[in-house]
């Protein structure tokens, strides 16, 4: 870490200042337990995880461990690992113009222990900051020994140097992420003869290249992901590997609809307001329909459970309702826009081609069994809100004749005129958390939204019937 005023610059300056050289896995613990001490989130941005694996991966940076995530896809691995880098220091001195990030007091490249020897405490310090101290690579079956710890390197041993010259060695990934973190993702992916190769990192923390005697002593914090059926289908751990693993912490989906929806909104995209065009707003119901369709589909049958069914399922499914949304709110020239019932034919694109389904029995399109699931989760979703029983003066008025179309193309206001002349539909978008007098822009889209909600229920609750047409949906007795 610098000291206050302007940081030291030479080995000479360092040293006065008090400087100390610690690991990187010391950095990590001491800084996790400031910020255990002060109540700061250790993790922002993670979801879900503060009561499972949290504390499995606080207790492994505590003990020291370098650690493996294991979960399906889309379950925070990678983002996790790169939040590690929160916990170094803000800077690191090293010895400038060196290879490996050389602590000036005990350099580990050749270059660096060259400038060291020859300028003793003049050698010069360049200040390192954290976001530089983290290397990531994603295993793949072509990944060579080369690439990730080193080569002879032939334009070097064509200046003349001899294969001999610790200065002919290229350094791969890891040599350059000394004093820093290392993860690697997918790690049963790559080659076992390549694993091999780790061995020697995790355990005695030092490398060896092309057979040269060349010794690095690395300070490093390890960090793997892996899928749990890739130990048996695309490839596997060995066991070895496994064994120097310190900590191997599982992961999961979000195991609540409000964590999903949390997710959600944290992780979709957002385009920065633009003038002239309508805001399109969320509504709450339809948020918690979203979530529904995503934990209906990880428990489903029809679907391969093996691959998971990723919370971008979400996040892609609300994206593409708020664009039919906004589509709609430019086409009609209304202020703004909201989702509706009527717009959930466009998450068939943004969900089919996420999940991967069973191959057992009949072969039944994606496209089928995504319907099924949009259909359980509105279902699922409206008897959580709303009481069948509350609304039978909505359906008093069907059953005395009244038939409504809705359809995307239909303006909010119609909707809104609907809403005023039906008994009891005022007090059903109330109870959907829409406040029909608020008098915002957006008031409107959302009363629309709340109509074809409360509708499409009654529908699926038996208590209305629909036919299509071919601008929308017609509701009738």
């Amino acid at each position: 870490m610098t000291t206050s005023g302007n940081p030291p610059t030479t080995l000479r300056e360092l040293l006065d200042s008090g400087w100390r050289p610690r690991t990187v896995k010391e950095e990590l613990r001491s800084n996790l337990l400031a910020r255990l001490g002060e109540g700061e989130d250790v993790f922002p941005g993670v979801v879900g995880y503060e009561e499972t694996v949290l504390p499995a991966v606080e207790n492994a940076i505590l003990a020291g461990q370098d650690l493996v995530f294991l979960g399906e896809r889309g379950q925070a691995k990678t983002r996790m690992a790169r939040l590690l880098v929160g916990l170094l220091d803000p800077e690191i001195p090293v010895v400038a113009g060196g290879e490996l990030n050389d602590d000036p007091t005990a350099p580990v490249s050749a270059g660096a222990r060259a400038v060291v020897a020859e300028q003793g405490l003049e050698t010069p310090i360049a200040w390192l900051p954290r976001d530089r101290r983290y290397g990531e690579k994603l295993a793949t079956p072509d990944i060579t020994i080369a690439d990730l710890i080193g080569e002879v390197d032939p334009v070097r041993v064509a200046e003349g140097r001899y294969l001999s010259d610790e200065l002919t060695i290229h350094y791969g990934l890891i040599p350059r992420c000394n004093r820093g973190i290392f993860a690697i993702n997918e790690l049963p992916d790559l080659a076992e003869r390549i694993q091999v190769g780790l061995l020697n990192i995790l355990e005695e923390r030092d490398v060896q290249i092309r057979g040269f005697t060349v010794r690095l002593a690395l300070d490093l914090f390890v960090v793997a992901s892996a899928n749990p059926e890739d130990y048996t289908s695309r490839g596997r751990i060995i066991t070895p590997l496994k064994d120097r693993l310190g900590s191997q912490i599982r992961t999961h989906y979000p195991r609540t609809l409000d964590h999903e929806i949390a997710i959600v909104r944290q992780e979709q995209h957002r385009f920065p307001p633009d003038e002239g065009i309508p805001a399109v707003v969320m509504p709450a119901f339809m948020e918690d329909l979203i979530a529904e369709l995503t934990h209906l589909a990880r428990r489903s049958p029809e679907i391969s459970q093996r691959s998971g069914v990723s919370v971008r399922v979400s996040v892609a499914n609300a994206e593409v309702l708020q664009a039919a949304a906004l589509k709609r709110a430019i086409r009609l020239g209304e202020p703004a826009g909201a989702p509706r019932v009527s717009d959930l034919g466009a998450v068939m694109a943004s969900t089919a081609g996420k999940v991967e389904l069973e191959s057992v029995g009949e072969d039944v399109p994606e496209e089928r069994v995504v319907e099924r699931l949009i259909t359980k989760a509105l279902y699922t979703a409206f008897g959580r809100r709303v009481d069948t029983d509350e609304l039978d003066e909505i359906v008093d008025a069907f059953d005395a004749g009244l038939v409504l179309e809705t359809g995307d193309r239909i303006p909010s206001r119609e909707y809104v005129r609907w809403m005023r002349e039906i008994p009891g539909m005022p007090e059903a978008v109330r109870r959907l958390g829409v406040d029909p007098s608020a008098g915002e822009p957006a008031t409107g889209a959302l009363v629309a939204s709340a109509v074809e909600f409360v509708l499409e229920g009654l529908h699926l609750q038996r208590r209305l019937n629909k036919d299509r047409a071919p601008g929308g949906v017609v509701y009738r007795r």
